[in-house]
Protein backbone atom coordinates (compact mmCIF):
# COMPACT_ATOMS: atom_id res chain seq x y z
CA UNK A 1 0.00 0.00 0.00
CA UNK A 2 0.90 3.37 -0.47
CA UNK A 3 0.78 5.58 2.73
CA UNK A 4 0.29 9.39 2.45
CA UNK A 5 2.28 11.05 4.59
CA UNK A 6 4.65 9.88 6.76
CA UNK A 7 5.72 13.01 7.87
CA UNK A 8 2.57 13.47 9.90
CA UNK A 9 3.73 10.23 11.43
CA UNK A 10 7.61 11.82 11.98
CA UNK A 11 5.52 14.92 13.00
CA UNK A 12 3.70 13.08 15.86
CA UNK A 13 5.91 11.35 16.95
CA UNK A 14 8.80 13.65 17.35
CA UNK A 15 6.30 15.09 19.65
CA UNK A 16 5.11 11.71 21.62
CA UNK A 17 8.57 9.58 21.66
CA UNK A 18 6.74 6.99 23.51
CA UNK A 19 4.84 5.81 20.25
CA UNK A 20 7.73 6.29 18.15
CA UNK A 21 8.48 2.33 17.36
CA UNK A 22 4.79 1.35 16.95
CA UNK A 23 4.25 3.98 14.37
CA UNK A 24 7.17 3.00 12.62
CA UNK A 25 6.11 -0.60 12.78
CA UNK A 26 2.32 0.62 11.65
CA UNK A 27 4.07 2.73 8.50
CA UNK A 28 6.21 -0.30 7.92
CA UNK A 29 3.31 -3.16 8.07
CA UNK A 30 0.80 -0.78 6.19
CA UNK A 31 3.66 -0.05 3.11
CA UNK A 32 3.95 -4.02 2.71
CA UNK A 33 0.28 -4.89 2.71
CA UNK A 34 -2.19 -5.67 0.16
CA UNK A 35 -5.59 -4.84 1.34
CA UNK A 36 -8.13 -5.51 -0.85
CA UNK A 37 -10.61 -5.19 1.82
CA UNK A 38 -11.79 -4.55 5.07
CA UNK A 39 -11.37 -8.78 5.90
CA UNK A 40 -7.83 -8.13 4.65
CA UNK A 41 -6.80 -5.50 7.76
CA UNK A 42 -9.18 -7.12 10.18
CA UNK A 43 -6.90 -10.31 9.77
CA UNK A 44 -3.61 -7.97 10.37
CA UNK A 45 -5.59 -5.63 13.18
CA UNK A 46 -8.30 -7.37 14.82
CA UNK A 47 -8.76 -4.41 17.28
CA UNK A 48 -9.38 -1.99 14.09
CA UNK A 49 -12.60 -0.12 13.97
CA UNK A 50 -14.19 0.51 10.50
CA UNK A 51 -16.42 3.33 10.14
CA UNK A 52 -18.18 4.84 6.75
CA UNK A 53 -16.18 5.87 4.25
CA UNK A 54 -13.34 3.40 4.39
CA UNK A 55 -12.22 4.96 7.11
CA UNK A 56 -10.37 2.81 9.48
CA UNK A 57 -8.93 3.42 13.23
CA UNK A 58 -5.83 2.09 14.72
CA UNK A 59 -5.12 1.42 18.19
CA UNK A 60 -1.99 2.48 18.52
CA UNK A 61 0.29 1.86 21.61
CA UNK A 62 -2.57 -0.08 23.76
CA UNK A 63 -5.06 2.48 22.38
CA UNK A 64 -3.16 5.44 24.18
CA UNK A 65 -3.15 6.96 20.68
CA UNK A 66 -5.48 6.46 17.67
CA UNK A 67 -5.22 6.48 14.17
CA UNK A 68 -7.45 7.24 11.16
CA UNK A 69 -6.79 6.41 7.77
CA UNK A 70 -8.70 6.36 4.82
CA UNK A 71 -7.94 3.57 2.20
CA UNK A 72 -8.72 3.78 -1.10
CA UNK A 73 -8.42 -0.53 -1.57
CA UNK A 74 -8.65 -0.11 -5.64
CA UNK A 75 -5.79 2.02 -5.97
CA UNK A 76 -3.98 0.70 -3.41
CA UNK A 77 -3.65 3.72 -0.69
CA UNK A 78 -3.63 4.97 2.79
CA UNK A 79 -4.54 8.56 3.68
CA UNK A 80 -3.58 9.13 7.09
CA UNK A 81 -6.41 11.81 8.18
CA UNK A 82 -5.62 12.17 12.00
CA UNK A 83 -2.91 11.16 14.85
CA UNK A 84 -3.79 11.89 18.18
CA UNK A 85 -4.30 11.39 22.08
CA UNK A 86 -7.36 9.23 23.25
CA UNK A 87 -8.99 12.33 24.85
CA UNK A 88 -8.40 14.27 21.33
CA UNK A 89 -9.96 11.19 19.38
CA UNK A 90 -13.20 11.46 21.37
CA UNK A 91 -13.38 15.63 20.45
CA UNK A 92 -13.37 15.06 16.80
CA UNK A 93 -16.25 13.01 14.47
CA UNK A 94 -13.95 10.83 13.29
CA UNK A 95 -16.16 10.20 10.09
CA UNK A 96 -15.80 13.20 8.67
CA UNK A 97 -12.15 13.76 9.43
Amino acid sequence: MRVIAKRTLRSFWAKHQDCKEQLKAWYKEAQEANWKGIKDVKREYASASFLHGNRVVFNIKGNHYRLIVRINYDYGIVWIRFIGTHSEYDRIDATKI
